[in-house]
């Protein structure tokens, strides 16, 4: 039975349970529960401290988990990225005091201060910087003020936290990190059936099928329009002037192909839903 760990709280949480049930498992059903048997799917959800789900998994004790590539990378374990699940983005960048700082060439010697010392580490050591880092478990922009540190790295989503602080952006992107399925080193064929059904669950949720009348004329046309994922399927009709076409269209890109469709003389024109895929 496969053993998967599951964020117990939070973003990363709430997102992970949303995608599984989609992808037909079964859930917690209450905030208590810290394990879940899914008979029928022959699986098993740990629900553990997000920062620890790394740790699990990449000792062999579990065999998948979700969780922040951040956290994987922070944690140092030997788990597996085994797919990016288009959830929970966040950026890491370095800030400190308005005017103080240009390039992180000038931390070296510097205090630190992070929630992510090991990730943070790893990176300055790769760019041959040495600082003295300085662990908090979190809100780190108030370090400066307080003195316990002379800049920070850490999230940012819209920078406003850090400029209220009195701190600005600067040098490049630490990480730019998502929510990833991991895998215990070497086992990632263990969790090959719990990524198909995840992979169906993005495709269900990034595209919309498209149906819709179209002149045999203008086939080649109206396919450069929905070219789906491989190509369109296409259906005689009755009348041997029109076909049926069927493709997959991003859904984003919904009303836009709807009006080049019917500008170009398709009609009929119908989207559907997508519950559940396999590509």
């Amino acid at each position: 039975m496969l053993k998967v760990a599951i964020p117990n709280k939070g973003i990363l949480s709430d997102s992970a349970i949303a995608m599984l049930k989609e992808a037909g498992y079964a859930t917690r059903r209450d905030t208590k529960d810290l394990h879940v048997v899914d008979m029928e799917n022959s699986i098993e959800f740990f629900y553990l401290r997000p920062r620890d789900i790394a740790t699990y998994v990449g000792s062999g004790s579990l065999d998948a988990g979700f969780t922040g590539l951040d956290l994987m990378l922070d944690s140092r374990s030997q788990a597996e990225s085994v797919a990016d699940l288009g959830f929970g983005a966040s950026t890491f960048r370095f800030a400190g005091p308005t005017g103080v700082f240009k390039t992180i060439d000038e931390l070296s010697g510097k205090r630190v201060a992070t929630a992510y010392p090991h990730l943070v580490e790893d990176y300055l050591k790769r760019a041959g910087i040495k600082v003295d880092l300085v662990q908090l478990d979190g809100a780190v922009e108030v370090s400066v003020r307080l003195g316990v540190a002379d800049a920070v790295a850490d999230v940012v989503s819209t920078g406003n936290t850090l400029r209220q602080a009195g701190l600005e952006i600067f040098g490049e992107v630490i990480l730019d990190s998502s929510a990833h399925l991991i895998s215990a080193p070497g086992k990632s064929d263990l969790s090959a059936q719990l990524l198909r059904r995840l992979q169906g669950v993005l495709v269900a949720r990034e595209y919309v099928i498209f149906d819709y009348d179209c002149p045999t004329d203008l086939v080649e046309l109206a396919s450069s329009i929905t070219p789906g994922i491989e190509s369109p399927t296409i259906s005689p009709l009755r009348d041997a002037d029109w076909v049926a076409v069927r493709a997959l269209v991003k859904t984003s890109e919904t009303n836009l192909k709807m009006d080049q469709l019917y500008e170009l003389g398709a009609r009929a024109i119908l989207v559907s839903a997508i519950h559940a895929a396999r590509i």
